[in-house]
């Protein structure tokens, strides 16, 4: 990259603000938007995936193991000390979130099999167990991925790739600034709060359905991969993608920032 790009790069990302803070307590399930949220001392926003539905193989359920996901729709309370349960055309149930097996045997009958909710404060349940942070991205890239798919509304886009933070004020895939080269933890900060940008994230299987009817669009990945490929900036470092179904920054946060705040507006610095 040359220095008129680099300058570039840092203009762009002066720009960026924290626009949406989501939190998804129950690995897998539905989440809400928050004002702010705190870190815990793991590295993980407050109540964020610190519940999960483990089988007894140990294996957790999730989109990727199965679409039944889809067909149950939750709501929590501020506090997240209740959550309700439903499935469509069906009153919902509620649980308190301080005595779980209750909850587990509703999700067992609900799944069919025999499930139980595991609950982890301070680590919760992340995918990547060394990018633990939260996933960012960005709401023009959300925007260009949603005129990729016509008829595609941008609450369906947000839901299908479940990301904690999204950055307002930058171009499409500005948030590919945030990571470098392999092996590179890249560092950056949105208000008060370190981060390591570590890797684009790698999708799966989940982001290919509509998140409230499961159904699939066809050729979603086929199609994503070309448009990413297409859209690449370039300025992003190309190497970091093996294939092109990546989308959203996995992140770690250093134990350094237990207890701080991201708030909605803060910005984006250190890139």
């Amino acid at each position: 990259m040359n220095c008129g790009a680099a300058r570039h790069c840092r203009i762009k990302s002066r720009s960026m603000q924290l626009g949406r803070i989501q939190i998804f307590p129950i690995k897998a399930l539905d989440g809400f938007a928050v004002e702010s949220a705190r870190f815990t001392a793991g590295g993980i926003l407050e109540n964020d995936r610190v519940f999960a539905i483990y089988d007894t193989d140990g294996k957790v359920i999730n989109g990727k193991r199965t679409p039944r996901v889809h067909d149950l729709s939750s709501q929590f309370d501020p506090q997240i000390r209740e959550v309700r349960l439903w499935q469509k055309n069906e009153s919902p149930a509620q649980f308190p979130l301080d005595d779980l097996p209750p909850l587990g045997k509703w999700l067992s009958d609900f799944f069919g099999l025999a499930v139980a909710v595991r609950h982890e404060t301070v680590k919760g349940f992340p995918d990547d167990r060394e990018a633990f942070g939260p996933t960012v991205l960005s709401l023009a890239s959300l925007q260009a991925v949603q005129g990729w798919f016509p008829g595609l509304p941008i609450e369906s886009a947000r839901r299908r790739f479940r990301a904690n933070l999204e950055l307002t004020g930058g171009e499409a895939f500005c948030e590919d600034r945030l990571f470098g080269s392999a092996g590179e933890l890249k560092p950056f900060q949105i208000g008060s709060v370190k981060f390591f940008g570590h890797n684009p994230c790698q999708r799966c299987v989940v982001p290919t359905r509509d998140p409230d009817s499961g159904q699939g669009i066809a050729n979603f990945q086929k199609n994503f991969m070309e448009q990413r490929k297409n859209s690449l900036p370039e300025w992003a470092n190309a190497q970091r993608f093996n294939h092109f179904y990546r989308f959203a920054i996995n992140t770690s946060v250093p134990p350094t920032e237990a207890g701080k705040e991201l708030r909605i507006g803060d910005t984006v610095t250190g890139v």
